[in-house]
């Protein structure tokens, strides 16, 4: 008779499970609603697929993440195990197809996303299959408190109607309010709630003050030649960062969501292997990777919050040996974060006004509702009424997590820009139109290797950066390509907007006003948590985490900057005191407190320790002398 213990083996090669994976694999045996905190490392997803391989039927993962069901799918295959997911664009007769696969094949595993799961198409054939439970991945996703909202997991609760099965939710990083979301947003019934401790005694948590980051970097990577990861914010300094290291002898690749699938795989593959043992990437990379010898995960740049920083730095010491999660930082990243925080994030009045504009920009009149999907460019749209883009991204990702709106994102596709010209073709050109001349300088400074291969380009970076429009910069591009000194292909799908209530105008946010307030005051709150932790070097890095998500540990780690810190100043009192009772006969505790900067009960818990340790001893008269 097969077991979790046996299916471990078998599949696994593992003897015994980690803590807590098998009381979640019971559990969900059993058939109760379960949710699981593991965090990153922890292993989430032995948890469901260890039952479902000992359950009759087909186990559906509800995923968010393309690449983490193409992983899992590929190391499920990789052991003989049978699983399939529904990719973006298949037709209906394809999934016919699949969904007999299901039926007739001992396929165990079906990934789908929150988005596809929608499908009043899909929801009837998962009706007409045996299935065994529902997985949700990634559960957090389902909580406006989460740090990754999305409001397609808001709809979820439609599993429990497909089939009264049990769920299990997943998640790394979730605070009480978060588990509260999972536990009601899903219809769970009474659900098992398992929590494995956030602490790492292995990893260490350390965050320099650095004005040279650089310089930094080539420090710790001289001393480290393991696998590491850094994180960075932004997609051109993967690259700027990566080149850096490589031309000092560095082994690195770079990472990001922009890369095609072919660059993705490959910089993926050399890192894996160790070719490039250095990952520079956004935070685009790292779900669902299983690599256990990463020792060093730096953050270049500050994280988006707690729960990012725990889930990215979590990545490193799998293997249970010592590493670090790093965070390199200066007072002035501190406060362009700040600045940027305060710049992205819209207050109510901009989201009534970015809501507005929308009917506006549509021609829709008040109390019309339009059941069709318009064409959306963000861009075009914040040009046309002086708009800051990241401000109103954010107010229309807020409309969209609350119902007034939906805006799909898929399929958009950036516009690419090679010059096909000869360098002298360029410079006669310039010569005999000159005013041309400045415009495809700024290009060329902005996009390098852009002779060489079609690159993926920002018409509204290039206008910020000339103090033009992106109208202009598209009508100058176009008038190249029409000369065909450059082959410019604009994008070719905008996002597409839906409007799901009538135009009532302010009436419409009002109604929800309270909701929105409370998100952006929480918003606003972690990342007040945020830059709070950053800023604490008093107290131990594992006790603040902790902390955060409800979890008492008084008990220092010991291995942080903040205890090695500590350590170093404990060290330096006692010497102090021993050097000043050298040259003194006897000293009471206020004479050794006027000779040294430490204040009294620090002092006194150093003579207690210098006493116990018997190098020092004590009179009646409560001096303090050398043994």
């Amino acid at each position: 008779m097969n077991t979790p213990e046996t299916v471990l083996s078998e599949y696994w090669g593992f003897d015994s499970f980690r803590p807590k994976q098998l009381e979640i694999i019971k559990a969900v045996l059993n058939g109760n609603d379960t949710i699981a905190l593991l965090p990153t490392g922890g292993g989430k997803s032995i948890c469901f697929q260890i039952p479902a391989l000992l359950l009759k039927g087909v186990c559906v993962v509800i995923s968010p993440l393309v690449a983490l069901i193409e992983d899992q799918i590929k190391q499920l295959d990789n052991k003989g195990i049978k699983a399939l997911h529904i990719p973006s664009g298949t037709s209906q007769d394809e999934m016919i197809t699949l969904f007999d696969n299901l039926k007739y094949s001992p396929c165990k595993f079906l990934y789908i996303s929150p988005e596809r799961i929608q499908s009043r198409f899909i929801q009837q054939k998962i009706k007409e299959l045996t299935i065994s439970f529902f997985v949700v991945d990634e559960a957090h996703c389902i909580s406006e408190w989460g740090h990754d909202f999305r409001s397609s997991y808001l709809k979820l609760n439609v599993l429990k109607e497909l089939n009264n099965t049990n769920i299990i939710a997943l998640t790394a990083t979730a605070t009480n309010n978060v588990i509260n979301d999972i536990h009601t947003s899903l219809d769970l019934k009474d659900p098992l709630i398992f929590k494995k401790s956030f602490f790492r005694k292995n990893l260490a948590y350390q965050i320099f003050y650095t004005e040279d980051k650089l310089s930094k970097l080539q420090q710790i990577f001289k001393k480290n030649h393991s696998p590491s990861i850094i994180y960075v914010n932004s997609r051109a300094k993967t690259k700027e960062l990566s080149n850096y290291l490589n031309a000092r002898s560095f082994k690195s690749s770079f990472y990001h969501g922009g890369l095609t699938p072919i660059e993705k795989k490959a910089a993926y593959t050399n890192w894996m292997n160790e070719e490039t043992p250095i990952m520079v990437a956004t935070n685009a990379f790292g779900m669902g990777i299983d690599k256990s010898n990463v020792k060093i995960v730096i953050h270049y740049d500050l994280p988006k919050s707690i729960e990012n920083y725990i889930q990215e730095a979590g990545r490193a010491g799998r293997n249970g040996k010592k590493s670090f999660g790093v965070t390199l930082t200066n007072n002035s990243d501190i406060q362009l974060a700040i600045d940027l925080h305060k710049k992205t994030l819209p207050s109510i009045k901009e989201i009534k006004i970015v809501h507005n504009k929308l009917y506006q920009h549509f021609q829709i009149s008040k109390g019309e509702l339009i059941e069709d999907s318009y064409e959306f460019n963000l861009l075009e749209y914040c040009n046309k009424y002086q708009l800051i883009p990241n401000r109103t991204f954010n107010a229309l990702q807020i409309l969209n997590n609350y119902g007034i709106i939906e805006l799909n994102n898929y399929g958009v596709q950036k516009s690419t820009l090679q010059f096909i010209a000869t360098h002298s073709q360029i410079i006669n050109y310039k010569r005999s139109i000159k005013d041309q001349s400045f415009f495809i300088d700024a290009i060329l400074r902005i996009y390098g290797g852009i002779f060489e291969k079609a690159v993926k380009i920002d018409e509204f970076k290039i206008a910020k950066k000339l103090g033009i429009t992106s109208y202009k910069v598209i009508s100058n591009l176009e008038k190249l390509n029409d000369l065909e000194l450059i082959k410019y292909a604009k994008s070719t799908k905008n996002s597409e907007l839906f409007f799901l209530q009538p135009r009532e105008d302010d009436k419409t946010v009002n109604r929800i006003s309270k909701s929105i307030q409370s998100y952006l005051k929480y918003k606003n709150e972690k990342f007040r948590s945020l830059i709070q932790f950053v800023k604490n070097d008093r107290i131990c890095r594992n006790i603040q985490i902790l902390d955060y998500f409800n979890e008492k540990k008084v008990k220092k780690c010991g291995i942080c900057d903040v205890c090695l810190q500590n350590r170093k100043i404990d060290s330096d009192i006692s010497s102090k005191i021993l050097a000043l009772l050298q040259i003194n006969k006897e000293l009471t505790p206020k004479e050794i407190g006027d000779q040294i900067p430490y204040i009294e009960k620090d002092i006194l818990i150093h003579l207690q320790k210098l006493l116990a340790e018997e190098k020092i001893n004590i009179t009646d008269y409560n001096t303090y002398f050398l043994k």
